[in-house]
């Protein structure tokens, strides 16, 4: 044997108290970074919620305050170094805690959970086996338990966290995909999906994206999600659905069907209980997009609208969304646990099967991921401190802006209302006097406000006149900041209007 010729280093290269596990390690970083926070707070920008600048001039000016692209040879030290992220996410970030931040599904963030979500870094447990965190594994027992019951799921529901809703709707698909070879006698772990004959996925014109983009990443390709029409409410129409089911023949197979609740936009919720009975008749998989509309089971005056909820086989939720939890948080629920029996592995250095037999398994078998952090825990605190009544409240009031938003647009004559308030979103238009403009300027007014900082809006696209009509640009107000008032909401679309007429004069000027 060669003996070591090194000798064996006289200090530890990393004192034990600048371990984050450490009392004295936490209590010195978490000083620091408060000290940090108020001293950027005290020094950023007063007048909105995102830095003003062209956003080249704004990126160079946050990369520039991080200095050279190098791995510095001697570290800045734990106070500077967060110091100067700080500074840098708070100068040139956002602040969605500001009144007029009010452009994407992006809660500002509970103390609770943020404060909860350090909690778990400092464990640093991850999910997929019994001996990488056992508490950890019980407090995602724990919430999923819970949010099952909210959903009204049976007493056989099961569920995972996952990194938001886009990998939630791929793993449902992916559960749906494979209980579709099953009816057919496939076994898809072996043969893969091109033993499974002509795939379809059926969804409404205003389902996700990412629907597409799971059916592409599985192998189904996006040829296979056949959109359905809406309703005027923007629902996915139920007799739609029925003849396109009706009209399969057996060169296809139905791999399931994506309601949503909760559009993007609009968030309009489609009929679940009709989709459901529809799909069961056909013994296609029932799977509900509820990234956004899921929070709505925390208010009473919301809760029936996602009604027929506990009809489907899995469900999609983003507690990031409403539910005020730092990115990420999302969940996929099933109704049935064996639905993950497609997921289950046994890895001889991770969950040999004598081990797990023993009691000693983790979750490793109900997620596509290996190492996993445990979200779970800013959720749990979210719940346990604010309770179903606490965050009913917070839903109530963002429908409330919204609702208020809404009856703002209809009563001013520079604004027309495309959609109204449904869950906490309201869709409109800026009225120009030369309608041919109206495209043009409303996606200008938006830059305009994102240039002068001033507010954040949302913009999106909207066929008011019907099938095969042109899309209108519109704006958006996404409504999830619960200690916005009123007077806030005014001030906001008070700031749009004078955009939008600023921006209707530069073109004036501009043609001139």
């Amino acid at each position: 044997m060669t003996p070591l010729t090194e000798a064996p280093p006289t200090a530890p290269p990393l004192p034990a108290s600048q371990l984050a596990a450490s009392r004295q390690g936490l209590a010195d970083v978490t000083a620091a970074l408060a000290g940090a926070v108020d001293t950027a707070l005290a020094a950023r920008r007063p007048t909105g919620p995102i830095p003003a600048g062209r956003p080249e001039d704004v990126l160079k000016a946050a990369a520039d305050a991080l200095g050279a692209q190098e791995l510095p040879t001697e570290g800045l030290g734990t106070r500077a170094a967060l110091e100067l992220l700080t500074t840098v996410l708070v100068e040139y970030g956002i602040d969605l805690s500001h009144p007029r931040a009010a452009a994407h599904l992006q809660p500002p963030a509970l103390a609770v959970a943020v404060a909860a979500d350090t909690l778990a870094g400092v464990t640093n447990a991850s999910l997929d086996t019994y001996d990488s965190g056992p508490s950890a594994i019980a407090v995602e027992r724990w919430l999923i338990g819970v949010l099952t019951r909210l959903a009204r799921f049976g007493e056989r529901a099961d569920g995972v966290l996952t990194p938001g809703g886009s990998l939630s709707n791929l793993l449902a698909l992916l559960l749906a995909r494979d209980a579709a070879a099953h009816r057919r006698g496939i076994d898809a772990r072996r043969h893969g999906i091109a033993a499974l004959p002509g795939p379809v996925v059926f969804c409404s014109e205003l389902a996700h994206f990412s629907t597409h983009r799971a059916c592409a990443a599985l192998g189904l390709g996006e040829a296979a999600v056949r959109p359905l029409p809406v309703d005027a409410h923007r629902r996915m129409r139920p007799d739609a659905l029925r003849q396109a089911l009706g009209s399969l023949g057996p060169e296809h197979t139905p791999v399931a069907v994506v309601a949503t609740a909760g559009t993007t936009d609009y968030g309009s919720v489609d009929p679940l209980p009709e989709i459901a009975e529809i799909a069961a008749e056909h013994g296609v998989w029932t799977h509900v997009d509820a990234a956004y509309g899921f929070g709505a089971l925390f208010s009473d005056r919301l809760a029936d609208r996602l009604t027929g909820l506990e009809l489907a086989d899995s469900v999609t939720l983003d507690l990031h969304k409403i539910g005020w939890q730092p990115a990420a948080c999302g969940v996929l629920l099933v109704s049935d646990t064996t639905a993950f029996t497609a997921l289950d592995r046994h890895v001889a250095y991770l969950n040999p099967a004598d081990d797990a037999d023993a009691g000693y398994d983790g979750l490793l078998g109900r997620s596509l991921q290996t190492t996993r952090r445990p979200d779970a825990v800013k959720a749990a605190a979210t719940l346990l401190a604010h309770g179903r009544e606490g965050l009913g409240r917070m839903v109530d009031a963002c429908h409330a802006l919204a609702r208020h938003a809404e009856r703002r647009v209809r009563a001013e004559p520079a604004l027309e209302l495309v959609a109204p308030a449904e869950l906490t979103t309201v869709v409109f238009r800026y009225r120009t006097a030369d309608p041919a403009a109206a495209d043009e300027i409303n996606g200008a007014l938006r830059r305009r406000l994102l240039e002068t900082g001033t507010a954040l809006v949302g913009r999106t696209e909207d066929a008011t006149a019907g099938p095969g009509s042109p899309q209108r640009v519109c704006l958006k107000l996404t409504l999830l900041n619960p200690t916005a008032t009123t007077t806030d909401i005014d001030g906001l679309l008070d700031t749009v209007i004078e955009a939008g007429r600023t921006c209707e004069r530069l073109a004036e000027e501009g043609a001139a």
